[in-house]
């Protein structure tokens, strides 16, 4: 069952910020996807080669908020109050064939499979009962797309491509043990940090500018 990664996740206060950040890092104007009924949130999507997409997320607040907490950590305070002032990084996404056996092969908790449909897309996503980020978003979250061909060949193509996703962690042995456990190991680069250093991710990727490196805030979350 093999394991691939479906897409980077920026977090923004809002929309338009979450745009203008991506106009101003990588040099390209990402569109406008769509909206999330159940989680009362909104992206704007692009291609990064290889069935693999770039998404701006936010909450949607002309929206009534959710029954349950959104995911990525979106009703958490601290995170909120870090996309205030410039969107970032904030976690990354793998897809499956089959999210059910990923999750009772993980070593960690992903949450449970739930049924996310938006316009005429639907998938199964691995969602943590308290919206939480996994370990502070170094750890993926878990798609599986119930589509024929991977949503991203319908998404804007600017030009962009993800060349490589770091991982830098001072418990790097650990943070490998879990990836391995639902096939993601192979999909990363994971780094030793000094054992006081806050972990955080780096996303190298190819503009019509040159490669940009795309760096999250780091936390100090382990799990």
């Amino acid at each position: 069952m093999a394991s691939k990664i479906d897409h980077l996740v920026i977090a923004a206060s809002d929309l338009a910020q979450g745009v203008s950040y991506i106009r101003e890092l990588l040099g390209v104007e990402i569109p406008f996807g769509g909206e999330h009924i159940k989680m009362s949130t909104h992206n704007h999507l692009m291609q990064l080669g290889n069935n693999v997409f770039l998404e701006v997320i936010a909450v949607n607040r002309d929206t009534r908020a959710p029954k349950n907490p959104r995911w990525y950590g979106l009703d958490d305070p601290s995170i909120r109050q870090s996309i205030q002032t410039q969107p970032h990084l904030l976690t990354w996404v793998i897809n499956t064939p089959d999210i059910n056996k990923l999750l009772k092969k993980a070593k960690f908790s992903l949450g449970q499979s739930e049924l996310i449909t938006r316009d005429n897309l639907s998938w199964s996503f691995g969602l943590p009962e308290d919206g939480r980020l996994l370990a502070g978003g170094l750890l993926p979250y878990a798609i599986q797309w119930h589509t024929n061909t991977h949503p991203s060949t319908h998404m804007a193509d600017l030009g962009c491509s993800l060349k490589r996703l770091d991982i830098f962690h001072p418990f790097s042995q650990w943070l490998e043990s879990l990836l391995q456990s639902i096939g993601a190991l192979e999909l990363v680069q994971v780094n030793l940090l000094p054992a006081n250093d806050t972990p955080y991710l780096v996303a190298h990727i190819e503009t019509p500018n040159g490669i940009v490196a795309m760096k999250s805030i780091g936390s100090g979350l382990v799990f």
